[in-house]
């Protein structure tokens, strides 16, 4: 006769009766399961989510370039009406049909043309001097503090003395060729670079350059990651700016006895009381700067993609 060592059922009781054979406990997990089910059954379902479309991500049923356009276009419909009214006289303002015809007939002969082409020779070689002049002031005042005694306060002095004032001065340094022209622009394109690109660079979180400092960047390598990145915000506002001002220097550039150009073309005008070539003038002048901005505006679109910002809405 063997004794078996086996251990006992864990589903039996001291006396023998197996749990799963005990009815009593049958109808009491069966009244669980039941109950369960019917809490489950119970639960309100979670609704159903919906995405949420921004307003400002919304299409309009206007057309965004049409309401860009819309304030040109009633200006223009209300210089028409009153010229055909007899409000505007041709003496004070010619209409938009006569300086329409005006402007045909320079694009014709050519002169228009050749005279927007020296205008913008001289305003791209103003605008890169004056670039290069700002911008490199700007890195020596705002990088160190040894620069920024010596060269801001003689900048801030003279951004103060209006650049259309120093035209005599120019002539005599320079003659009357090209040279004080490209000077007055050069010297208006500066200050507004300067000041922003200063402000940039002294703009810049400390605590950027104390992070860049704990990563083991450099001098250079803290300029060239950190703190111009930081100031390239700042320097397209700035160079929007300059291209406003390098426009508007160009219009007294070409007073300084010019033989060529859109302001010799308004010189000539003005002598002959012709205003429809005048208008026709700084039409011309208006729209070049609208597409120099539209480049730098372009620009800034590609060169600050990792800064997010407020679009309107």
């Amino acid at each position: 006769m063997s004794i078996s060592h086996a251990p006992p059922d864990p589903t039996s009781d001291i006396s023998g009766i197996s749990k799963s054979d005990d009815p009593a406990q049958d109808d009491g997990d069966a009244r669980d399961l039941t109950d369960t089910k019917g809490a489950e059954d119970a639960r309100p379902t979670a609704p159903e989510l919906v995405p949420l479309v921004p307003s400002s991500t919304r299409r309009t049923r206007v057309p965004r370039w049409l309401r860009r356009t819309s304030g040109p276009l009633a200006l223009l419909a209300l210089w028409q009406l009153l010229s055909s009214t007899g409000v505007l006289t041709p003496d004070v303002l010619a209409s938009p049909g006569t300086i329409a015809g005006v402007a045909r007939d320079l694009l014709g002969d050519g002169s228009l043309a050749s005279a927007m082409g020296v205008s913008l020779q001289r305003v791209a070689v103003g605008l890169l001097l004056g670039t290069v002049v700002g911008t490199a002031l700007a890195l020596v005042s705002g990088l160190f503090r040894v620069g920024e005694d010596l060269v801001d306060a003689s900048v801030q002095m003279l951004r103060t003395v209006p650049f259309v004032g120093l035209i005599p001065l120019f002539i005599i340094w320079f003659g009357i060729g090209e040279a004080p022209k490209v000077a007055i622009i050069t010297l208006g394109v500066s200050f507004p670079l300067y000041l922003n690109v200063y402000a940039g660079i002294r703009g810049v979180d400390s605590q950027l350059i104390e992070a860049g400092e704990s990563l083991g960047l450099s001098r250079w390598g803290l300029v060239r990651h950190v703190i111009l990145p930081g100031a390239l915000p700042s320097a397209m506002t700035g160079l929007r700016y300059s291209l406003g001002i390098a426009w508007l220097a160009l219009v007294f550039a070409e007073q300084i006895n010019a033989d060529s150009g859109i302001g010799f073309l308004m010189v000539q005008a003005r002598d002959f009381l012709r205003t429809d070539v005048i208008v026709v003038c700084l039409i011309v002048y208006a729209f070049l700067g609208l597409i120099a901005d539209f480049i730098v505006r372009t620009l800034e679109r590609l060169l600050l993609q990792w800064r997010p910002t407020f679009t309107g809405r």
